[in-house]
């Protein structure tokens, strides 16, 4: 290669990184607009609005479409480049943290969870109210003399469409909220500001931890420059970064530094966020363990269970005084959204308890495999986490009641383990969720367009699914054919 050919390669390398920086600004573009209007965030209502005004709603998405489009086209670009873009990992980790510090500056224009999170921070930790039995609204018009218009951080969480609702989360997110919105000394936009720079550090350090648990920079660059990991992350602040960092810190305990003990720490730590993360703790014991006879295993999973539990409990004991602490969870279940039920609600009406069998059939399904798994003399890691990764994947997209978007998220830390035709689903299904928000661009946030999100989404997966393996299909088809015409 001679010196023209070296500088213009080196020019086309930064060209593409150059894309992506001009891209993410665009993108925040309508939040910049928005601030500079209003000045504040406060009075902001999550109404999927990407303009964040009253331009056309059709004009709105296509906006948003085109912009998320191109994000994505380079995202995949970098990923196929990036032996050329990214010499080491440092050089990875700062583009990273480039890119996702121009997302910081974008309001949560898709969701307003993070107003309801710093005001039930605010609730407990400057009020001293239990938000487990107390929602916000109730605390506010039962004292009619609290001057809520000076504290807008429990103003705008007033005014969200959580309010009525108590906690939903596990007591150390609860904590997490209480610290965030202590340092947000009342002030909704500099409130917002800190849990978006809380939530920037948390994904760099999985970015870090990622890169520990795999050696490889391509799946640092597949979670880090993710433009759906972005947008649930950091431009609406979801919560779920926080149970991804808990659950990589078990798998880094568990397989780097064989310390179970601090593994099952991190991950009760994880399950003290969403409840979900529970159903791995057989897996980590039983594979630590993997040496061992069945009977010590057995005995192994009485002991780390129940230590588990403990340190699930030790949390709550800030909170609990009966056991309506979790009707935030049950109400939280008990709601119809974007997910399976709601297509069999509106499809097949009066068919919708087949969730009860749906969840027994999981549950029994779920304790075969763990005691199969007991008693497997040879245990593969790799091979249990793809089991694992399908088992997320129905308890996702077949027994959750009330399906968000951001819940894909959770099967990241499974990415590390699977085979390629998995990662990539993986990554297009948070993808195709941007494009089935479109949905609630154009016609709003009404429960029945839920319907068609999870119908773009669900067909999405599929399509990607067999397109990922094509191959393999092929190849069955033809023995199939082979078989009978043979």
């Amino acid at each position: 290669m001679n010196k023209n050919e070296f500088i213009k390669k080196i020019k086309d390398i930064n060209l593409i990184k150059l894309l992506y920086v001009i891209a993410a600004f665009v993108f925040i573009i309508p939040s910049i607009v928005y601030f500079v209007k209003n000045k504040t965030v406060l009075g902001f209502k999550k109404e999927f609005r990407f303009l964040l005004n009253d331009v056309n709603t059709l004009k709105q998405t296509i906006a948003y479409l085109i912009i998320i489009t191109i994000l994505i086209s380079i995202y995949f670009l970098i990923i196929k480049r990036r032996k050329e873009l990214f010499k080491d990992i440092k050089s990875v980790i700062i583009f990273i943290l480039i890119i996702s510090s121009i997302f910081v500056f974008t309001i949560p224009m898709l969701s307003s969870d993070v107003f309801y999170y710093l005001g039930i921070g605010r609730l407990n930790g400057e009020y001293g109210q239990n938000p487990y039995y107390i929602s916000m609204a109730e605390y506010v018009d039962a004292n009619p003399d609290l001057d809520i218009n000076s504290d807008t951080v429990m103003l705008q969480g007033y005014n969200s469409y959580w309010a009525k609702t108590t906690v939903v989360y596990g007591p150390i997110w609860t904590i997490i909220c209480s610290i965030v919105s202590k340092l947000s000394l009342g002030n909704i936009d500099f409130g917002l500001l800190v849990f978006k720079l809380v939530n920037l550090t948390i994904h760099i350090l999985n970015c870090c931890i990622i890169y520990k648990l795999s050696k490889k920079k391509i799946f640092v660059l597949l979670y880090g420059l993710n433009p759906f990991i972005l947008l649930e992350a950091i431009v609406n602040v979801h919560n779920d970064i926080f149970m991804i960092l808990f659950i990589l810190l078990a798998l880094y305990y568990l397989l780097k530094k064989k310390n179970l003990v601090l593994s099952v720490v991190f991950l009760a730590i994880a399950t003290c966020i969403k409840y979900f993360t529970i159903l791995l703790l057989p897996f980590f014991v039983i594979y630590h363990f993997k040496n061992e006879k069945a009977l010590i295993r057995i005995f192994k999973c009485i002991k780390y269970g129940l230590f588990f539990v403990l340190l699930v409990f030790i949390p709550y004991i800030l909170y609990i005084r009966d056991f309506t602490v979790f009707a935030g969870i049950w109400e939280q279940q008990r709601k119809i959204t974007k997910s399976l039920y709601l297509v069999i609600r509106q499809f097949l009406p009066g068919y919708e308890k087949i969730i009860n069998y749906a969840l027994y059939i999981f549950i029994y399904c779920f304790i075969l495999k763990n005691i199969l798994f007991l008693f497997n003399p040879k245990i593969n890691f790799k091979k249990e986490m793809k089991y694992n990764f399908y088992l997320i994947l129905i308890f996702l997209f077949v027994l959750i009641t009330n399906f968000q978007p951001w819940y894909i998220m959770w099967l990241i830390p499974f990415m590390l383990y699977q085979k390629a035709s998995n990662i990539k689903l993986i990554i297009q299904t948070g993808l195709i969720s941007m494009y089935a928000n479109s949905v609630f661009l154009i016609y709003g946030e009404n429960w029945r367009y839920g319907v068609q999100f999870y119908l773009i989404l669900i067909i999405g997966m599929i399509l990607f699914y067999l397109y990922n393996n094509k191959n393999k299909i092929k190849k069955h088809i033809k023995n199939i054919g082979g078989s009978l015409f043979g």
